[in-house]
């Protein structure tokens, strides 16, 4: 009889079948899509970046996540050069307030360039939703600035950061972010996901109310997310990073900016977008690399296929991540049509593997089931998922440890946390080159691996198996190092910068 591994191992096999399929869809899409520009992520960071774009001056209320002085969201979490994207933003009290735009990158070393600069604009107080069923919070707060993305606005993440202007010199300023992605669809080597599901996910905006903070379970399908309201703070600044520099910026500055800021720095031709990009795979086919970084739990089921088809299209696939591809996340429109704007967790992946039937039995029912993770990542969610520990080299041997020194059983300290990947798939070919131990709550045991397994066109799937692994790249401006269960990670070590660069330079030779 056929085992649950064997079925998805002939999957695997089966679906090379269509690669051709994908690969002309793919030619495609490159014939329709604008010119590269493989020098364009050096001539923006070779312009002069800013010295000051951190937040300064930031404050949360009472309830620990919300700054009510100033705050905001905006209409898109990722537009097209040309497009618009609507921001609304609250001020209580109200507040005159500039608005100061910000692409996020290297600089040299400055970590941002200042793109715009927009007021005094008038800051009025805005109402807070009531929750709504499924305790949803929407805002339909009227737009304050509608902005144009100029043409020669390059791909990346973007920040806004809004000041309040004083009525009395006695009185103080208060600060906060917007932040929004934008996107091209030019042919790339990389293609750089950001993680924006999860960070709303996490989002507790206004008082404590995230997938997480449900009555009924923090587990389940019972809470819905809007991206129609703006980020707190990191939802968990007492155990993983009481970052400032979270409060309207979602989580890209403390988990995925050292992956972004060093590739920068390395002048990568890499692009921008967000999870919502991904629901069809002609943006991805463009590029040679497909980056997931940092904590990438929920992904709609779309774009789990989307990347299946680029995998099998000769996409290399790189998950610098961890926790990544474990919660079905079915998108739907917001009350006034805009596509991709609520989430819930509709169900876990994992196809038949035990994880995934308990977390079904302990939090459902569930509307969604999704495929096992691992015959996609080559490693999966393990339960428990979370806790901290070192990354151990395992295969010294292989391509990806060429030139690091590296010896079996040596550790790159503090490098796995807070989640993880384990479990390897049953892939040919897969080998595992990373594993040891991750210790949750600081003592109890749990087995991670990193793995690598080949595509069917010469290509490669990649999985670190850790959130953690960028801050082993680079240490952007105002950068606080996670921590995680008693374990944390070393910053910048030239081991794993050495091992990103053998994984890139073999995509991208491709």
């Amino acid at each position: 009889m056929s085992t649950p591994n064997t079925l998805n191992r002939r999957h695997f096999i089966a679906k090379t079948g269509a690669a051709a399929i994908a690969a002309r869809a793919g030619a495609h899409a490159v014939a329709a899509a604008p010119a590269a520009s493989p020098d364009l992520i050096k001539t923006e960071n070779a312009k002069e970046g800013a010295r000051d774009w951190q937040l300064t001056r930031v404050r949360v209320d009472g309830k620990n996540f919300r700054s009510t002085w100033i705050e905001g969201y905006c209409s898109r979490q990722s537009v097209l050069a040309g497009e618009t994207v609507d921001i609304m933003i609250s001020a209580n009290p109200a507040r005159k307030f500039r608005l100061e735009i910000f692409r996020l990158g290297y600089y040299g070393g400055k970590g941002a360039r200042k793109m715009q600069e927009l007021g005094p604009l008038e800051g009025r107080t805005q109402a807070t939703p009531a929750a709504g069923e499924k305790n949803l919070h929407e805002c339909k707060w009227s737009p304050t600035v509608t902005l144009p993305i100029p043409a020669d606005w390059p791909s990346g993440v973007y920040i806004g950061r809004m000041t309040t202007i004083p009525e009395a010199a006695e009185e103080a300023y208060w600060q906060s972010y917007v932040t929004f992605i934008v996107r091209d669809e030019r042919p790339v080597d990389i293609l750089f996901q950001c993680s924006d599901n999860t960070w709303q996910a996490y989002n507790r905006w206004p008082s404590d109310f995230s997938l997480y903070t449900h009555p009924q379970g923090g587990q389940g399908p019972w809470a819905d997310v809007s991206f129609d309201r703006p980020y707190g703070r990191e939802a968990q600044y007492t155990g993983i990073v009481n970052d400032p520099l979270t409060v309207g910026s979602g989580e890209f500055l403390p988990f995925e900016f050292p992956m972004a800021y060093w590739l920068e720095q390395h002048g990568y031709d890499v692009s921008y977008c967000s999870n919502s990009d991904m629901l069809t795979p002609e943006r991805g086919l463009r590029a040679k690399a497909f980056l997931s970084v940092g904590h990438d739990e929920y992904w709609d089921i779309r774009q789990y296929r989307s990347v299946e088809t680029m995998r099998d299209a000769g996409v290399n696939l790189l998950f610098f991540s961890g926790n990544s591809v474990c919660w079905v996340t079915p998108f739907r429109a917001s009350s006034d049509g805009r596509p991709n704007r609520i989430i819930f967790r509709g169900g876990p992946y994992g196809g038949e593997r035990d994880h995934a039937k308990i977390r079904s039995e302990a939090n459902g029912p569930f509307p969604e089931h999704g495929p096992d993770e691992g015959f996609l990542m080559g490693a999966r969610n393990v339960r428990p998922v979370n806790g901290g520990g070192d990354w151990i080299c395992e295969k010294p041997e292989h391509w990806i440890f060429e030139g690091t020194g590296m010896k079996k059983g040596e550790i790159i300290p503090g490098l796995i946390g807070w989640e993880y990947h384990g479990d390897p798939a049953d892939i040919p070919g897969l080998e595992v080159v990373g594993a040891g131990t991750a210790w949750v709550g600081g003592t109890t045991p749990q087995r991670w691996t990193a793995t690598i397994y080949p595509g069917p066109k010469n290509n490669f799937v990649f999985n670190a198996a850790t959130i953690f692994w960028c801050q082993g790249l680079s240490t952007p401006p105002g950068h606080i190092l996670p921590w995680s269960h008693w374990s944390r990670p070393h910053g910048p070590d030239e081991r794993v910068q050495r091992i990103t660069r053998n994984l890139l330079q073999r995509a991208l030779a491709g």
